[in-house]
Parts: structure tokens; sequence; C-alpha cells
């Protein structure tokens, strides 16, 4: 028999129908508060979706390739060129970066993604000291610094050195360069010059991104006049001698690990694209010159479907600008780099990384990504060793080459739940994007605030669910592993006085009254930085005098948006934990009272147990539960645990609550007595009155009790 035939023989039933039996199946609970599911966007999600639902959404008609590019920028997305393979590499010293690369690029990754140390990134050498006083000693290393946190590269040997054996006119490059690029880009442009390479043929990305770099770090080296110019000089050297190379990067990442939403990140990286046009076209580029450079960065949540329809919004609304500018519709087309994200990753049970990243890397290439890192799974706890890293590596290969997300463009697409999301963030998006227009721009927005506060009420919003385990973390706020030791933090070999006696050495070699001169001629104008910058390279410029002269010694500073991971305070419960147990000798203690047959209350007694579980806490008495209310009082006295918590099924709570509350508060009045449930107001005021101080139940505020209780106990120290 045909499908046809079936069809005609089991008609689709309506919406309605449906509706009513979803409706009977939960038995008389609201069909609108257990089957709507608000996000911290403001959408809502249905559980179903119809063909109705999509109707007359306009982006509908579009095709893989075509304007406006929701269904990707290439006809056939990943079916002929693929993504590039972009794993972070951050090894501290260019000796250990190259190594590192060689091997990666060696085993399936295609881009070279280099991670300079905070020191490059903030235009500074090494110990910039050490130039006033050459003969001072270097100072000790420090927490501050964040040397060995990616690799530190200041002058055209050090590059030599990372790059021995990779030559860029073949391997594509990934490199954010904070917030400045000419810099960094002298400094490639020199390392070609020696090794006779042609930089016309540099791919990829070498490019700042100032007002990201402001909200992450709260200061620039410069004014935001001398990093437009910079953008502007590294964009006019890219659009006349290296085409495939962009020079202007936007990223999410700062508002996302602050604790945004998908909306507000969109939105905000929109805002500054458009600032970053709206500048370069002061200083004579094109809409369509410019459009051609950027570089769009997304970190990548959990949520599969919200941010798949993100990286689709996100193409939909470049398009909507790039047009609204005057730009052709190749212009229109966006250049999107996916990260799986650092908000969600956890140091405790940290293979559940492994699970998390690979749904990220999912969505990115159903979405639509151009290329992608993936996190290695041990992110949270310190730098990745060769196992993490191959891991990650092959989290990508695995979906390419065995689960063929490649094989098709836009799998997504015509998902009427998909394309509704697509739509909904994408209105969501431009109307935030407005406000920030409304304010003055993404750099106005920064220094007044206002990008700050929204990121801070939506972390806040998503830290309260995360503290009543509304959203879970798997391995933290739920289902604990409590047999895993905290693994230690794993820290960078920074090797600050070697990057500081290099960088002597190289110095040694130059004339520095020649090189004073140079540095003196990229000091006073705004044309021609990146030619006086590559001139005062090849005298022995280092990146950090380079920053300087460009900068001219100039700075902005705002409110930064503190870098969050949603597993933070949960996980400063199990090390605080853990540090009693090694000062005691012992966990942190809970004894459960437990009255009666254990089968009337099992389901009870477990949730109590994992709700002290992730706070450290071992749950000592369900072993042996007490047959009476007295009975039960004096094992847990003799059990010696601070905490209580009495454990029964609810109707036989007006029997045993009181007398047993009442009974420990006698024996020990230090003792902390809960009760497991949530009782009725006028249960609950008399229970309190027998002694009860709290109680352990779905909706409360686990970490705070967990907190406190630590706090009361003598656990935090």
């Amino acid at each position: 028999m045909k499908v046809a035939d079936l069809l005609r023989e089991f008609p689709v039933p309506s919406y309605e129908e449906w509706r009513a039996a979803a409706e009977k199946s939960l038995k008389g609970a609201s069909f609108e508060a257990k089957l709507l599911s608000p996000t911290y966007e403001g959408i809502t999600l249905m559980p179903v979706y119809r063909r109705e639902d999509v109707e007359g959404l306009p982006h509908l008609t579009g095709l893989p390739g075509l304007a406006p590019y929701v269904r990707g920028t290439q006809a056939l997305g990943h079916v002929t060129r693929g993504w590039e393979v972009s794993q972070e590499i951050a090894d501290p010293s260019p000796e250990a970066f190259r190594q590192t690369a060689a091997d990666a690029l060696k085993r399936g990754q295609t881009m070279l993604n280099v991670v300079l140390d905070p020191d490059a990134l903030a235009g500074q050498d090494p110990q910039p000291v050490a130039e006033a006083a050459p003969d001072a000693a270097p100072p000790q290393e420090s927490a501050q610094t964040g040397v060995g946190t990616g690799v530190s590269i200041f002058t055209p040997a050090d590059m030599e050195q990372a790059l021995e054996g990779i030559s860029l006119e073949t391997v594509p490059v990934f490199l954010h360069t904070g917030g400045l690029t000419v810099p960094m880009l002298s400094l490639i442009i020199r390392h070609l010059e020696q090794k006779g390479e042609d930089p016309g043929k540099l791919r990829g990305l070498v490019g700042a991104d100032p007002l990201g770099t402001l909200a992450e770090t709260g200061r620039l080296p410069c004014t935001l006049d001398r990093a437009y110019q910079d953008m502007a000089e590294a964009t006019k050297w890219a659009v006349r001698f290296a085409p495939n190379l962009r020079s202007i990067h936007v990223r999410s990442h700062p508002y996302h690990n602050g604790g945004a939403n998908v909306v507000q990140d969109l939105a905000f990286s929109l805002a500054t694209a458009v600032e970053y046009v709206r500048a370069l076209l002061e200083r004579g580029l094109t809409i369509d010159q410019i459009a051609a450079k950027v570089q769009f960065s997304f970190s990548i949540g959990s949520q599969v479907f919200l941010e798949i329809a993100r990286l689709r919004a996100a193409r939909l609304l470049w398009a909507t600008v790039v047009e609204a500018f005057g730009g052709s519709l190749e212009a229109q087309k966006m250049q999107i780099h996916a990260r799986t994200s650092a908000w969600n990753k956890t140091v405790l049970d940290p293979y559940t990384n492994l699970l998390r990243a690979s749904t990220e890397a999912f969505s990115a290439i159903v979405g639509g990504a151009d290329s992608l890192h993936v996190s290695p799974f041990d992110e949270a706890i310190g730098p990745a060793d060769e196992f993490s890293r191959r891991i990650a590596r092959n989290t990508q290969l695995i979906l390419k080459d065995e689960a063929h997300l490649d094989r098709v463009a836009d799998p997504a697409g015509g998902s009427w739940y998909v394309e509704w999301l697509t739509d909904a963030v994408a209105e969501k998006a431009w109307m935030l994007f407005q406000q920030v227009e409304e304010h003055g721009g993404m750099a106005k927005a920064l220094q007044d605030g206002f990008v700050q506060q929204l990121v801070a009420q939506t972390a806040a919003e998503k830290r309260e669910n995360i503290a009543r385990r509304k959203e879970r973390i798997v391995g933290v706020n739920m289902y604990p592993n409590s047999a895993e030791s905290i693994p230690a933090e794993k820290q960078a070999d920074g090797k600050r006085e070697a990057h500081w006696k290099r960088l002597q050495a190289y110095r040694s070699r130059f004339k520095q009254d020649i090189l004073a001169e140079k540095l003196t001629e990229l000091r006073k104008g705004s044309d021609g930085l990146l030619y006086k910058a590559l001139e005062a390279v090849r005298t022995g410029a280092t990146l950090g005098d380079l920053a300087r002269a460009i900068g001219q010694e100039q700075s902005i500073a705002v409110q930064p948006i503190p870098f969050q991971r949603a597993a933070e305070a949960f996980e400063a419960l199990r090390k605080q934990a853990e540090e009693y147990r090694q000062r005691s000798g012992q966990e942190p203690q809970v004894y459960l009272a437990a009255v009666g047959p254990l089968s009337r209350y099992k389901a009870r007694a477990d949730f109590c147990t994992e709700f002290f579980a992730v706070g450290g806490f071992a749950v000592l008495g369900l072993e042996q539960p007490a047959a009476s209310a007295e009975e039960a009082a004096a094992r847990a006295l003799s059990s010696g645990a601070r905490i209580v918590v009495i454990c029964a099924e609810d109707e036989r709570y007006p029997e045993i609550v009181e007398p047993l509350a009442r009974a420990l508060k006698e024996k020990r009045s230090d003792v902390i007595v809960l009760l497991a449930g949530f009782p009725a107001p006028d249960q609950a005021e008399a229970y309190r009155a027998a002694g009860v101080e709290e109680y352990v139940h779905l909706r409360g505020n686990c970490w705070q009790l967990l907190y406190d209780l630590q706090k009361r106990t003598g656990v935090i120290a």
C-alpha cells in the first residue's frame, strides 16, 4: 500500500483534536503552565508547531546562497566547501605553540586559530617597565598579568618561531588582535617579507574588536577615534593587497560570557558592526569594502534550536543592515565563526562538557557557521592537554565524516519550529538593536552602562534559576557525582621571565635612535599608520612600541562585563566542603531522620540526598529508618551531625514533626532542624514554633540554603 493511501485511511487530526488529547493527558493541570516554555529572550516556545505558524514569514521564499541569506551564504552550504576546523591554540611560548599547531594541522585542523595572551591583546610588551630600566630584575609571576593563557608574540622573531614550518600562504589564519589591528598585522607582514612569502595570499582574519574589548576588559589602550583609524588603515591595506583577509572583528563572546541571552548578544553584535561601518565610512571606505572585511564570532550555547535560529537570524539582520547602507548582494553575506560556550562549562564532572560541546557544535554547523572552535572538555579547569585537544578536534571531524552534516545545505530549513524561531529571534534582536541606536550607538550605550545593565539583569535571572535548580547543570546542581575528586586547577606556565629576556635580546639587535625616529613618525599622523608601523618594525619596534605610538598614550575606560560561568556558585560549595574535609578529616554531614517504611517516602529521601550532595554534604541515616519520633531523635543526636532533616510521608508529619523537632532542640540547642517537603502555611507556622528552621523542597533556593548551612556549621572557614 502506498503512503498516500495510508494517509487517506488515517486522516491527520486537527490542532484542536491534538490539544484536547494533550489536556486530557495532563489530568487537569494547566496546558499553558505545563507545556509553554518561556525563554530568557522573552520568547514563549510552544509544544508543537504547525504550517499556520509560519504562514506569511517573508524569509521562507529564500534559498541557500540567495539574499537575505537566512539559509546560508553558499548555494550548497557545507556540501562543496565545508566549514573550517578552527581549534584555538593558546600555548604560551612560540615554540610550544608551533609544536601544537603543527600537530593539529596534520590531524584534521584546517585553520590556524591563534589565541594571544592578555598582554599582547592589550598592546603591552611583557614587563614593559624593563624598557625604562633594562638592568632591573624581572618581576615575579602575577596572576593579574594573564601571561600563559595565550601565546606571547611581540616581535617578528616570535612570529617566526611560532610559525616555523607553517605557511600562511596555504593555511588560513584566525587571529583576534584585541583593540588594535595594525601592530599585530605589521608583525605578520614583516614575517612574510622575511620568509619571501606573499602577504596578498593571506586568508581568514587578522582583526580587532575595540568595542568588544572595551566591554570585556573595561579599557582600551587608546581612544575610540584612534582605534577606528587603526581599523580603517588595516582595512584599506587588506582591500588593496589581501582580498581574502578580513580585518574587522565583531564578537558576541563578552556579552555571552557575562550572562547575556541570545537576543542581547546578537543585538549588541549587530550594533557594534554598525558602529564600525559608520566609523569606516567616515574614513573613506565604501560599504562594500567594509562589509567584505567584517568577521562575526558567536558563542554557541546549549539550546540547540535557539542557537540554530540565532545564526540564521543573524544573517538575515546583517543582510538588512548592509542593504540599508547601500551594499551589494555580495556584501550582504555574513561570515560567521562560532565557538562552543564557555559560560556553561564545568569544573565538576568535566567529561559532561564533551556532550555539551558536541550539541553546541551541532547547532553551529546546522546553523551555517563558516568556521568552528569546539572547546576542550577541561577548558574551565585550565590549559588543554594533548588528549583534550584531540577529542575536541575529533568532535568536529566526527560530525563531518561520520554524521555527514556537510551533505546538505541548511538542514534545518523548512522546519516550522526553526523557521518560526528564526523570525522570533530576528524580531526581538532588531527591537533591541534599535534601542541601542536610539541610545546613541554601541559606544555610547557602553559608556553609559546601558549594555552592562541589561546583561547584568539577565545574568542575575540565570543565577537565580540555577540556584533554585529551575535551570539544571548536570553534575553540578543536579545529579552530582559525590565520589569524584574535585579536579585541581591547572595553571599555565607563563614563563614571564623567559618572555622578558627574549624581548631584551631582540631589542639589543637594533639601533634605538633609529627606532625612536620611526616611532615618532608613527605617533604624528593618522594616515598611513600601517606603512609607518611596518617601517618601525623593520627597525626593531615591538608590539608594545607600536600600540603605544598608535594610541598616543591615551585610553578609554568603561565598566567591564565580568566573565562568569553558570556553575561557579555551586562549584564553590563543593570546593568549600572538600577543604573542610581536609581540615576536619570528614565531610560535612546531614542526618536524615527518616520515620516509617522507606517505600512510602523514598522519592523524597532520594531528593534530599541529592539536594545536599550538590553542596558536598554526606547524608547519614537513610539506611536505618526509625519507627517513631523518639527513636529518630535519639539516632540523630548520636550521629553528631549538626544538621538534621526530618523525612517521612506528608500524612505522618502532623504526628511526628513537632515532638521530633522539640526533642532535638531540647537535647542540643545548636542543632539545625530542617523538614523535607513544603507544608501548608498553618502547619509550617506550628513546625517553626517547634524548632524547624527551613524546608527542603523543589521550589526552594538550593544554593542559598546550602551556603547558609555551610556558613553556620563552619564549613566556610
